[in-house]
């Protein structure tokens, strides 16, 4: 393919990706408007968007799916939709519909910053030192640079989405690698949701629950510790030298 014919075929892509762009913010708005995201929810419309969801039947995870996709692009925090998603699908298929809902937001967030939003990325991470030094270590380490800031909260989940779609990491290990990494969190705050849902009528279950939340959270939690001991990639993101290294 000659120079020409490729700028020609990238200005196509970019032409798309606006396109995209401007229809998932018109979704988004819909989005907001709907769930409330804009403003705090009150356990009254929490309930009334537990009926809204349980209501649509099989069709109640695809939308969560879609809320939840477009939501993240929108910096709205995860947690509060994670355990929703407990609360109204349980622990099984909430944690299925939560991490596709974030996987999802984070494939749209990744390819918006590589091909339709490059320039406003790149400010991002210019005002932000720690999320600038994601580039230069993923040249060092690759993949294992995206496990750490997946599985270590060093800056929003949201926007380093969008910041590795500035680096040479692929898009199908990004997609691989970040699944994997955030599924014990989407577990543990999963049962979370799912010990607030089945508190209303069935006590042992929810202590079962609490308790294997409660454990895969002290167990993430230990993990920025144990990652700092061992890890020179901790120690390269965060400008400082891990104490011993693997």
């Amino acid at each position: 393919m000659s120079p020409p014919v490729r700028a020609r075929a990238a200005a196509g892509r970019a032409r798309w990706w606006r396109l995209g762009a401007g229809v998932v913010v018109l979704a988004a708005g819909v989005v907001v408007w709907k769930f409330g995201f804009g403003g705090t929810l009150n356990l009254a419309q929490v309930r009334r968007l537990e009926q809204w969801f349980r209501e649509l039947g099989p069709l109640g995870p695809v939308v969560f799916i879609a809320g939840y996709a477009i939501a993240e692009l929108f910096f709205v925090p995860a947690l509060p939709l994670t355990i929703f998603g407990g609360v109204v699908f349980g622990p099984v298929l909430g944690s299925v519909a939560v991490s596709i809902g974030a996987i999802a937001g984070a494939a749209l967030a990744f390819l918006a910053a590589r091909y339709a939003m490059r320039d406003m990325v790149v400010r991002w991470t210019m005002e932000n030192a720690r999320l600038g030094r994601i580039d230069r270590a993923v040249t060092e380490h690759g993949w294992r640079v995206l496990m750490v800031t997946r599985l270590v909260p060093l800056f929003p989940f949201n926007l380093q989405n969008f910041a590795y779609g500035l680096t040479g990491i692929r898009f199908w290990p990004f997609i691989g690698v970040s699944w994997i990494c955030i599924l014990p969190g989407t577990i543990a705050y999963t049962l979370a949701g799912s010990a607030l849902a089945e508190g209303r009528g069935n006590p042992r279950r929810t202590l079962l629950y609490v308790g294997a939340a409660g454990l895969l959270i002290v167990a993430l939690s230990l993990l920025p510790r144990w990652l700092g001991r061992h890890s020179r990639v901790l120690g390269d993101l965060t400008g400082r030298t891990p104490e011993s290294r693997c």
